[in-house]
Parts: C-alpha cells; structure tokens; sequence
C-alpha cells in the first residue's frame, strides 16, 4: 500500500511531516475515497477533494485546515459534495459564485449609496448608527472632539463579514431575541427591520439570489410613550429658563414647545424657510416626506426675534460640516435637572403640545394637522387626553336633558372664569 494512502486519524495525520520547501504533499484517505490532505512547507495541513468526473477536468475543492476542521466533519463534506456531482451539479462553480457573494457589510453599503441615498431617506445617519450597533462592526473613523465613545449594544452581533446566504431566519431571530432581552425591544426592532429592509432592496435588485432572513421576523410591541410635561412641570421649567444663561438652549426647548416641530427638523431650521410677516415656518422635507407648514405663535415669533441676525442661514448655527446644530442634549438635558424633571426626552416636548391641545379640547385632527401627522393612527396617543372634556361635555348635556324633568331646579350656571373651565373648554 502507498505510503501516502491511509485511514485518517487525528493520530496518524499529527505525525505528517512538513513538505519540502517548495512542494506540498498529498495524502489520500481510504475510508472516504475522494478526501485528501495537502501538508505544506510550514506543516499546515488542508483538506481537500479531487473528484474526476466524466465529461470535464477534474474537480478540487478546498475544505477547510485541520484540525480546525475535523476528520468526521471533513468526510461528511466530501460526500455531500460527491453526492451533488453524482446529481449532475457543479459543487466548485457554486463554491466559486458564492465566495463573490456580497456580505453584509458590503451589501449595506450598496443599500446606502444606491437607494438611500438617491431616494433623499431623512434616516442615514441613523440607519448607519444602527447597523454599527446591532448589525456590523464599529467605524474606524475618528471619534468626534465631544462625541460618545462608539459601542457594540449588549446582545448584538457582528455580521460584517457574514455572506448573505450564510445569514438564516434562525440567527435573526435569535439577533432579536438576544437584543430585547440585554437592550430592549427598541434596538431589536430597530435591527430587525434594518436587516429586513437591506435584503429586500439587494434582492429586488437581483444582485443577491436568496431569500430574506428577516421576512417573517416580526417586530416587539411597545407600549406608547405619552409623556409630557404637567402643569407643575411647565412652571418650573418656564422659571429656569427664565434664568439661564443658555441661550440656545432655552430658546431650542421653547421653540420645541411653541411649534411642536421634531427635533430634526428644529436643529436644521433655517430662516429661508421663515416668513416672520405671516408668521409661519414652512419645513420644505418632513419626516414622512411632505411639506409641512407649522403656524408659529406670538410666543414663538417672540423667541425668533431674539435669535434673528445670529447667523444668515441657520436659526441654531453649529460648528459641525452641516453649519448648524447637532445636538442639544446636554444643554436641555442640564436645564430640565435644574427644573427637577425627570424622565423627559427632547421628543416630550413635541408631543407636550400635542398634549396640551388634547387636554383643552382640540379634536385629534387639529391636533394632526399642527404637528404634521401623515396618518391618524400617529395621533391616536392624544385620543385618552381628551376624555376629560369629553366627559365634561357629555355631562353639561346630559344635565341639560334632565333639567327638563318635571320639578327639577334649573341647573346651576357655569363659572366661564374657572380654572376648569380656562383648561378644559366649554
């Protein structure tokens, strides 16, 4: 028998040799025809296949090292892929189609710059970040002078490298399972519905033949924020920002208030888009990608007033590439801790607009229209709000109704300069 012919054992393949410099040994395995091990000048050992098939050159196909790979798993492989060529398939081709296969990272680079980009998405930066967090590897490029360290978010993964095929509805799956119970389910809907939308445009685009490993991955629900600041709240605040030296921020925090407008479009305000005469703020770009007009209060024309020749373009200039504010957070954040209000978000002051309407009587269609809702079921937070007008009102009538009962007094008349009345309405 042929020295280089034996029965692998992780004994026998231990003992081989390195190769003479230049060459590579080859060693056959007898239990499973077809498998061989290549041992180089290094003494690197590398399984392999060598098939001759009938109509064609033969077909090598490189397994794996051993014994990373091990000799069980190296003869598995080597009959699955005697088997396909048995079937008529080319096992090397499609090894050669996959190894071109777009990963994860690269896909989403080209969802970046061939639809989100051309599309004009207002949430790049934002999808980036995520992708970073849950779904790929960190940037390399260097931190900002003031920025947050950048980190992986506990229960995330690093699929960068990962190619398509090779990610299944198992792993996002479980990539949700394992964020909403170390992150929350914010972060693993925020994942999930990335990874979901990466594969469709890549899969519509035909430059990936495979299925979605997202598709039937459903989202967490979460319960509605609807936190807004109380009466109490407002005053306090009102009474800090009648003190503090931070202009800007006080100024952001009353527009925020004022117009209800979101933060994004607050930071990027520019007075080419204000006309102080008709009092109004036109966001030629919103969030869900209409024009907005936003109806701006003597209050918040006040606040502009203040503002106006600071800067030519921008309301809250900024020293960033884009020119104008970035982000307020740690300004705000310091004046709602002198104010002793917690638990509040920038994105709260939005909806205490919305609030307040709700809670003096508005109809959730006003209330729509002034915060540029595109669908009602994003004003539908504000419906349990304004129950107690509508119980006020239900109860003045039925009081009306039973004021005609025979032998009763007539209902007492309504105090117009309440407090009650002043929040609640007629």
């Amino acid at each position: 028998m042929e020295q280089n012919r034996f029965v692998f054992t992780v004994a026998a393949l231990n003992k081989l040799p390195p190769a003479s410099p230049g060459q590579r040994d080859t060693y056959h395995d007898l239990k499973e025809p077809g498998l061989s091990l290549r041992v180089g000048p290094t003494g690197k050992k590398q399984f392999g296949v060598f098939k001759r098939t009938k109509n064609g050159p033969p077909i090598r196909i490189t397994l794996g090292a051993f014994p990373d790979l091990s000799i069980e798993q190296a003869r598995t492989k080597t009959l699955q892929i005697k088997n396909s060529i048995a079937l008529g398939s080319d096992p090397a081709e499609t090894l050669r189609v996959k190894r071109k296969e777009m990963t994860l990272g690269e896909a989403f680079k080209w969802f970046i710059e061939n639809h989100a980009e051309p599309n004009g998405l207002k949430t790049i930066d934002g999808m980036r970040g995520d992708f970073e967090r849950y779904l790929g590897a960190l940037s390399d490029a260097p931190r900002k002078k003031h920025g947050k360290l950048r980190t992986k978010s506990a229960g995330s993964v690093n699929w960068q490298n990962r190619r398509l095929s090779n990610i299944k509805p198992t792993d996002a799956a479980q990539l949700k399972a394992s964020l909403a119970k170390h992150s929350g389910k914010g972060a693993a809907n925020h994942a999930v519905k990335l990874l979901r939308s990466v594969f469709n445009v890549v899969i519509k685009a035909k430059i990936f033949v495979g299925t979605n490993p997202a598709e039937d991955i459903g989202v967490l629900k979460i319960q509605d924020r609807d936190r807004f600041l109380e009466i109490d709240e407002m005053s306090r605040l009102l009474d800090v920002l009648d003190r503090t030296p931070n202009t800007d921020a006080r100024d952001f925090i009353l527009l925020a208030i004022f117009t209800g407008a979101r933060k994004g479009n607050l930071i990027a305000m520019s007075w080419d888009n204000i006309s102080m005469d008709r009092a109004v703020w036109s966001i030629p770009d919103s969030k869900n990608g209409d024009p907005v007009d936003v109806q701006l209060t003597p209050e918040a024309v006040a606040v502009l007033k203040l503002r106006e020749g600071k800067h030519k373009q921008w309301v809250f200039p900024g020293k960033g590439k884009t020119g104008h504010l970035q982000s307020p957070k740690r300004g705000v954040s310091s004046i709602f801790k002198e104010a002793g209000i917690q638990e509040v978000r920038i994105h709260d002051l939005r909806r205490t607009l919305g609030s307040w309407q709700a809670i003096n009587g508005s109809s959730l269609l006003v209330i729509g229209k002034s915060l540029g809702h595109k669908s009602m079921a994003s004003t539908l937070i504000y419906a349990r709000l304004t129950q107690a007008p509508v119980r006020q009102s239900v109860e003045m009538a039925t009081a009306a109704m039973m004021a005609n009962k025979p032998g009763k007094p007539a209902p007492a008349t309504i105090d117009t300069s309440s407090e009650e009345y002043y929040y609640f309405g007629a």
